[in-house]
């Protein structure tokens, strides 16, 4: 008792020092973490029969790989099976839990099957290392299920179970899919299957035989993502979703031929005959009946060029029309193609309409997962057309609702791209459309953006369409038996709804700015305006980029590049030597004058230009405004500027090349104005100065005058000589009073009145 005792003393005071210590320390004690349970990774590769009826066995093949660090003993694969609930609507599929938050030994929704000698699991002699993989093969009899004999739809799966090292037996891993059963009443009616397969990449030429990079070409090889897609039209009625700007890229090709790389240095394309291959089996699909949608060229990121406003939003409209003038003998349907908040009312109304061409035949195209689960259940299951709502112009637009559900996947997570899961769910989705009324019932089918980037899943929907309670059809015999849809709202969504990001619309929008210059210089620009570039500016806004940003980027900045050349070969010249950059000098003498300034069109096409001059440095300068003019290719104008100043001295002024619009084309080039002319106080001491000048002169002028009426000079005498009176002496002239004489006056003029008597 007492060495007890003592124990329980040593250990209590053993703890008290570790808190003790931990206290000082400011730490709390180490608790030891728990560890995670050992979790293998389990594919459902195979699934057969698609959709068993009563008596059948299905055969379930598929791979383990352990992702975990532990070695497993033992390791077994054993069936499983969701018996207490069969699933008897779309709603009851969607609601089966992934159980996410469930241990995965703790998960028990798929009950084990374990009766020896069935076949229905599979144990393993060897143990299962790290990244090591092993296969199974379970044949489950019919019985062994033990489900009713209706028709619904069970999920199903496989479950792993194995013993790491030290511990007891655990399941390490679980895989489910839906398995649909046609029970032994007939199915009441046949679904209307429309499916509709998207053909686009993302841009890739670069202008003329240019392209980026080979992988469009290598995307249409026969084992390319858009090579098994086709192939999935050949004995099969199937619709295609087609950008036109992928068309037009695979023509180029094979037309010309293509070099790729964008340095300086690319190197002949080595894809021209496989795309010359698929090109023919496209039109030769065609040619058997096969539906055409043509999306807006380039397929445009709807929303974001919509939400940037002016001038962006105007980009939607342009790839509208330029799909509308595309060239697809014998003829395409005009489509639109809407997911996510991009499918909000704001932007199928505009999107739909405003376009030259726009028909009520058009095609506009939206997934049901655009609504939330619970308006979902609004949308019936006779026909996926619908009259939405929407702001304008018009009140509503008629609308075709892709079911979305058909292409999710099993009940687990991350089996949205996985073949025979998308295989089942469609399968099982359809199965019960068939089974839960009558008359028609039509669905159409669309693979969501950016999945399935092997082309494998798709050809997965496309195998279904055998199934026995499918009719495979088109979306337009779909419409065509739709003539009084239903009325629905459009899809709520938030304020911006961009696929792009702002980067790449800032690049987007500088390339439209440039574009857009060059057509305003043009002087026809409805016919020398190049095809490639307002291509190339709807290649830059395509959705198609989604996962590719940097090289969406890159694309805008060599197109942005490729414009800016050509506006560079419009401007001003500059006389400096050796590519040197520096100003254009000129003088201004007098307070108005004027100075030529000459301006280049290096072009290939005729231009109308204008000249801007604006001072930097003063406020004084003023320009007359100049009329523009159109220089033909190759050639030079040089206008005089008509200028004033009111003060000497150096005036900086910029000049710039405009449009008729008024535009600015390029940079603007800095001049050096030199201003000499008199300011307005020069004026006026120059006018004091001629005032005082000539005053001067009128005064002297008119004191001789009256002097002379005052004193005239006396009559020259008799005796002096004809030529002395005709030619004075001009150094000594007379003076202006008369001689003196002596005799006094009064004498004088006595003997003068005296003779004059006599």
């Amino acid at each position: 008792m007492f060495r007890r005792r003592l124990r329980l003393s040593a250990a209590a005071g053993a703890g008290l020092l570790i808190a003790a210590t931990a206290a000082t320390l400011g730490t709390p004690p180490t608790v030891a973490a728990p560890v995670d349970d050992p979790v293998v990774q389990v594919t459902i590769d195979s699934f057969g029969p698609v959709a068993p009826k009563p008596g059948d066995d299905v055969l379930i093949k598929g791979t383990v790989r352990n992702t975990s660090t532990e070695t497993l003993e033992a390791p077994q694969a054993l069936a499983c099976i969701d018996r207490t609930h069969r699933l008897s609507t779309a709603a009851e599929i969607a609601g089966v839990s992934a159980e996410q938050d469930v241990p995965m030994n703790d998960r028990n929704s798929c009950s084990r099957m374990t009766t020896p000698d069935t076949g229905v699991f599979q144990q393993y002699d060897a143990p299962l290392a790290p990244n090591a993989s092993m296969q199974f093969s379970l044949k489950v009899p019919w019985n062994e299920w033990r489900i009713s004999h209706q028709t619904g739809v069970y999920v199903v799966g496989v479950v792993v179970r194995g013993t790491p090292q030290g511990q007891e037996r655990l399941t390490v891993g679980r895989a489910r899919t839906l398995m649909p059963v046609i029970g032994e009443q007939p199915l009441t009616r046949t679904v209307n299957t429309a499916l509709i397969i998207p053909l686009q990449h993302r841009p890739t030429q670069l202008g003329g035989k240019r392209f980026t990079n080979e992988s469009l070409a290598e995307s249409m090889a026969p084992n390319g993502r858009l090579g098994r897609l086709l192939a999935l039209g050949n004995g099969r009625k199937v619709t295609w979703l087609v950008d036109p700007a992928t068309l037009d890229e695979a023509r180029k090709i094979v037309k010309d031929g293509y070099d790729v790389g964008e340095g300086g240095n690319p190197t002949p394309g080595a894809g021209r005959a496989v795309v010359d291959t698929w090109l023919k089996a496209f039109d030769a699909s065609r040619a058997r009946g096969n539906q055409v949608v043509l999306l807006p060229y380039g397929d445009p990121d709807i929303a974001g060029l919509l939400d940037s406003g002016e001038p962006l939003k105007e980009l939607v409209r342009d790839a509208r029309s330029a799909t509308e003038r595309f060239i697809l003998p014998p003829g395409f349907t005009n489509g639109l193609w809407l997911e996510g908040g991009a499918a909000a009312g704001r932007y199928l109304g505009a999107a739909s309409q405003g376009f030259p061409g726009a028909s009520d035949d058009d095609l506009n195209l939206v997934g049901s997962d655009s609504w939330p689960a619970v308006e979902q259940a609004g949308l019936t299951a006779t026909s996926p057309v619908y009259d939405i709502r929407t702001p304008g112009p018009r009140d509503t637009v008629r609308t075709v609702v892709a079911d979305s559900a058909l292409t999710a996947g099993g009940p687990d997570p991350d089996t949205g791209e996985n073949p025979i899961q998308v295989r089942q769910r469609f399968a099982a989705e359809t199965a019960l459309i068939a089974s839960s009324g009558k008359g028609s019932a039509s669905v159409v089918v669309v693979p969501p953006r950016g999945w399935d980037s092997t082309g494998r899943a798709t050809a997965a929907l496309a195998g279904d369409l055998s199934l026995k309670w499918i009719n495979a059809t088109s979306v337009e015999q779909i419409v065509a038996g739709t003539p009084r849809p239903p009325v629905i709202k459009a899809p709520a969504a938030p304020r911006s709804n961009a696929v792009m990001s702002a980067d790449q619309l800032d690049g987007v929008k500088q390339l439209d700015q440039a574009t857009t210059t060059f057509k305003d210089l043009l002087t026809n620009p409805a016919e020398d305006l190049p095809e490639a570039m307002p291509q190339a500016l709807l290649r830059s806004a395509s959705i198609s980029w989604r996962g590719f940003p940097d090289e969406a980027k890159r694309f805008a900045a060599v197109e942005l590049g490729s414009v800016n050349l050509q506006l560079s070969k419009v401007h001003l010249v500059n006389n400096a030597g050796n590519g040197e950059h520096r100003e254009i000098k000129v003088n201004l003498a007098g307070s108005k004058g004027t100075f030529p300034l000459t301006i280049t069109n290096d072009t290939d096409w005729s231009v109308r230009v204008g000249i801007v001059v604006s001072p930097t440095n003063r406020t004084d300068l003023r320009i007359e405004p100049q009329q523009t003019r159109i220089l033909a290719p190759k050639q030079k104008f040089t206008p005089r500027i008509n200028a004033s100043a009111e003060q000497n001295g150096l005036i900086r002024a910029s000049a710039q090349v405009i449009t008729a619009s008024g535009r600015p084309v390029g940079k603007s080039q800095e001049l050096l104005i030199q201003a000499s002319q008199y300011g307005s106080v020069g004026w006026i001491l120059v006018g004091a100065a001629c005032a005082l000048l000539f005053g001067t002169s009128f005064v002297r002028i008119y004191r001789r005058i009256r002097t002379e009426r005052r004193h005239p000079s006396p009559a020259p005498s008799s005796e002096v000589a004809v030529d002395e009176q005709a030619t004075p002496d001009a150094l000594h002239p007379e003076p202006l009073d008369p001689p003196a004489t002596d005799a006094p006056a009064g004498e004088s003029l006595r003997e003068g009145v005296g003779s004059k008597d006599g």
